[in-house]
């Protein structure tokens, strides 16, 4: 190998480094970008779902502690009217009962908001009453087990709950099924929880292409702020089962 055929070697073998080197440099850059936009994303979402919570917190507490009281009270009022004749007493008996009326949807909507069972008897308590009222009111059966039932971080409570809505909530908009099981399982170091249904299924790059799969990004972002991970199968006329894996902190 004579001189310049060294030197066209080594200029060769030096490119070849630098154009190595620069494609690392890009490749590395691109995945630490990925992982700060998954990194700031995950914190976005988490602001978001935080801040959503707090809102609904706030406005049933103040349907629960101000609009109540200042509507029984409001009722009480006119229960002491006396009417000048059976028009106004008659008028007098459909205000009262319109009242009883507003502050019982008031109460409900304030329980939807934040369910009061939540924060006295916890998850599985919540989600038993929840899924007791769906029973009573569509022709969907749904069963659910939970073996061990024991507090977890407040946190964690609201946003399984919120899971549960979304899945009973999504079966019975889309699933056409007539049965629904959903197991809680809670140990010392993780929460499990698992639904399954016998609806019609779902082909995911078809509903990914008409709406964006809203509900199935809700579900993962509910899991990903509490550490969790989240999966899913689903064939078209065999039916949707989800499965959420939540690790819980031990406490100090």
């Amino acid at each position: 190998m004579d001189s310049k055929e060294k030197e066209l070697y080594t200029a060769i073998l030096i490119a070849t480094l630098i154009i190595a080197a620069i494609l690392l440099y890009f490749i590395f850059s691109i995945i630490w970008y990925q992982k700060k936009y998954r990194s700031l994303s995950k914190a976005k979402i988490s602001a978001e779902i935080t801040t959503l919570e707090n809102e609904r917190k706030r406005i049933a507490s103040d349907l629960h502690d101000d609009v109540g009281p200042l509507l029984s009270a409001i009722k009480i009022q006119i229960n002491h009217l006396d009417g000048q004749n059976e028009a106004e007493a008659a008028l007098i008996r459909k205000s009262s009962k319109y009242i009883d009326d507003i502050i019982k949807r008031m109460r409900e909507i304030s329980n939807d908001l934040l369910p009061n069972v939540l924060i006295r008897k916890g998850l599985a308590a919540a989600i038993q009453d929840f899924l007791g009222k769906m029973n009573d009111s569509d022709s969907l059966k749904i069963t659910f087990t939970c073996p061990q039932e024991q507090r977890v971080p407040a946190n964690v409570e609201v946003n399984v709950y919120r899971i549960v809505q979304e899945i009973v909530h999504n079966t019975v908009k889309h699933a056409e099924a007539t049965h629904l099981q959903i197991q809680l399982v809670i140990d010392e170091h993780m929460l499990r929880l698992a639904s399954e249904d016998n609806g019609k299924g779902f082909d995911y790059k078809e509903m990914i292409a008409k709406n964006g799969g809203l509900g199935l990004l809700n579900l993962q972002s509910r899991a990903e702020v509490m550490g969790g991970e989240f999966d899913f199968t689903t064939e078209k006329s065999k039916g949707t089962r989800y499965l959420f894996e939540i690790p819980l902190k031990k406490s100090v």
